[in-house]
């Protein structure tokens, strides 16, 4: 899988990678998660395509708050919406997963 720093989304970079349909990580965030997750899903859609984004690890941390009282609710609630969301975006050409805390995120071609 191809590696590229956050400053390589505004190259041409990601636009090749895109259009080749590539699988690549893009590192060096440096509190710019939502950035780079904003600029990788503009540029799929520009391109003609769909895509779904999500945060690694979402259903597990649904799923262990499933127990007791308010959290359990919350936990409820999540995985409804994460069931929602999947439906919204179903069989999308590229998945963008969000990694918080490594500070990455990792773009993978579906279709």
């Amino acid at each position: 899988m191809k590696q590229i720093q956050y400053e390589e989304l505004s190259t041409s970079v990601l636009t090749q990678l895109i259009n080749s349909k590539s699988n690549f990580e893009v590192i060096g965030l440096g509190g710019r998660l939502m950035s780079a997750c904003n600029m990788v899903e503009n540029k799929i859609e520009t391109s003609g395509m769909s895509c779904r984004v999500y945060t690694a690890g979402r259903i597990g941390t649904a799923a262990g708050s499933f127990f007791g009282g308010i959290t359990g609710a919350i936990g409820i609630l999540s995985a409804a919406s994460i069931a929602v969301h999947n439906l919204a975006t179903y069989n999308p050409d590229y998945e963008i997963e969000k990694y918080p805390f490594n500070n990455k995120i990792i773009v993978t071609y579906k279709k």
